[in-house]
């Protein structure tokens, strides 16, 4: 399997530019000369066949909105996973539930230092937030590392290599008013050089979850928390569908709550290798212990927590 990193490489050592894609007529194809402007040329007209959209972006389903600043554009369900699996390497059931991606406005999305939000959505119910000042982070995070350790044999099986959560990027913090949930990690994989940096965001709603996430190298902290702080900023539900909205009498609440969200993410509590499209976002730095490590700790966090109805 071809990951980003791998494909970048052959950019930069091989004749074949790109390998072509049988389901997109538009993916750069092969070239036999091998030449730096054949390569530059075959990435060029790959980036002019995407369809970058700026301003105010209704993602599908109308129940949210990005209203992009200057310095970020945005691609639609069908360009993102394009990136995701043409350009990026990932296999197409990682893309399927990709809603869009939002990158820098500047820069190319196959540059080696690139980095995006994907974005998905979870409509599992209302996330009740009362547990927010009760949560023990650095307990939490132990736990996970735990998990994360423990799950490495089950990687090496599935032909991945170990992982290690080295801790926090960026401690989880809930902003009570706005209803936005952020943290970033500090992963290490034992076959890439350098930490991965994998850094979250999750807007609650009426009626479920958008997750917004970012995978980058962990020397781009700097750069990447600071662009999603304006990506915190400028991306809401819309009315009908904010968290405000919940009418207690009718809609569903999740059987989850924040530190579920922060272990592990919506998808793990699915069981192993589930709902890959929220969690393999780039294979470069696969999330597998996310699919792999959560799992045992989610069942913790579930624990006792049957499905509520409100």
């Amino acid at each position: 399997m071809i990951t980003r990193s791998l494909l970048l490489a052959l950019l930069l050592a091989s004749p074949v530019a790109f390998a072509q894609s049988p389901n997109s007529d538009s993916a750069p194809a092969e070239h036999s000369g091998g030449t730096e402007v054949q390569r530059a040329a075959a990435i060029a007209q790959f980036e002019a066949s995407l369809h970058f959209l700026r301003g105010k972006i209704t993602l599908p389903g109308e129940f949210a909105s990005l209203n992009l600043s200057p310095g970020f554009r945005f691609l639609g369900a069908a360009d993102a996973k394009r990136v995701l699996v043409d350009a990026w390497g990932n296999p197409p059931e990682a893309a399927a539930e990709v809603l869009g991606m939002v990158f820098p406005a500047e820069g190319s999305p196959l540059a080696k230092d690139a980095w995006a939000v994907v974005i998905t959505y979870e409509k599992d119910g209302y996330v009740k937030d009362e547990e927010a000042d009760s949560i023990d982070y650095k307990q939490l995070l132990e736990q996970m590392q735990e998990s994360t350790a423990a799950a490495n044999e089950e990687r090496r099986k599935a032909g991945y290599g170990t992982v290690k959560l080295v801790g926090w990027a960026q401690p989880p913090f809930y902003d009570k008013a706005t209803h936005k949930l952020h943290w970033a990690k500090h992963l290490k994989f034992d076959d890439a050089p350098g930490g991965t940096l994998n850094y979250d965001i999750r807007v609650l709603g009426r009626y479920g979850v958008l997750s917004m996430n970012a995978v980058a190298g962990i020397d781009q902290l700097d750069a990447v928390k600071q662009g999603m702080q304006e990506v915190l900023a400028f991306t809401e539900f819309n009315a009908g569908h904010r968290y405000a909205d919940f009418n207690s009498s009718s809609d569903k609440v999740a059987a989850y709550g924040l530190a579920a969200l922060v272990a592990g993410g919506v998808a793990a509590k699915m069981g192993l290798f589930a709902k890959l499209g929220a969690l393999l976002l780039s294979l470069k730095k696969v999330l597998i212990f996310v699919l792999a490590g959560a799992a045992a700790l989610i069942g913790k966090l579930f624990k006792g927590r049957g499905k509520q109805e409100a």
